[in-house]
């Protein structure tokens, strides 16, 4: 929804409603010697592609990483995202990551879903596929609760370098299954 500014008359409608005359009412109880005495020297507005140019002048300054290595981890480093993506995933049926319940009215994601599983399956060789993770940290809790299904280790081995809000859902995942976790 776009901001509408209040009119004058919603805020003698609002001002009534509160009990007061006056917005300076508002801050009746902040002490005098907290409050401002002088204007501010803030400068006339920008218009919006004057306001674009001087942020693309100050974030010129910034060191970024097309120019500089980025070592930072936790899920921090370059992404190149295809400019087809913005509107792919801004279609419909991929506002939400949960399978739908109604197949009925959301073919067109169950299909999609269908088909990306088919191609993993088909470029990885793999028997089977799973598409429909809620997100990146259940999909990887998820992977460390198959491993350790298939191979019985009650260790699990996670590199420091995982986003800490991964690593954290993985611990929650190890809990339930008396699994212990190590950080290398």
């Amino acid at each position: 929804m776009k901001f509408i500014p209040n009119t004058d008359q919603d805020r003698k409608e609002m001002l009534k409603f509160l009990g007061i005359k006056s917005i300076k009412e508002l801050f009746k109880n902040i002490p005098e010697e907290l409050l401002l005495k002088k204007n501010l020297k803030i400068s006339k507005g920008l218009s919006e592609i004057e306001l674009v140019r001087e942020m693309r002048l100050l974030s010129g300054k910034n060191a970024d990483l097309e120019h500089y290595s980025c070592f930072l981890g936790a899920g921090a480093y370059h992404h190149f995202i295809p400019a087809i993506i913005p509107h792919l995933v801004g279609r419909s049926e991929f506002y939400t990551s949960y399978t739908p319940y109604q197949p009925e009215a959301s073919q067109g994601l169950l299909q999609t879903i269908y088909e990306f599983q088919t191609l993993i399956c088909e470029l990885t060789g793999m028997d089977v596929a799973n598409a429909s993770m809620y997100d990146g940290a259940s999909a990887l809790a998820e992977a460390m609760i198959m491993a350790f299904h298939i191979t019985g280790r009650e260790e699990i081995v996670i590199s420091r370098t995982v986003h800490p809000e991964y690593r954290e859902v993985v611990k929650t995942y190890a809990q339930a299954k008396n699994l212990k976790i190590i950080e290398v």
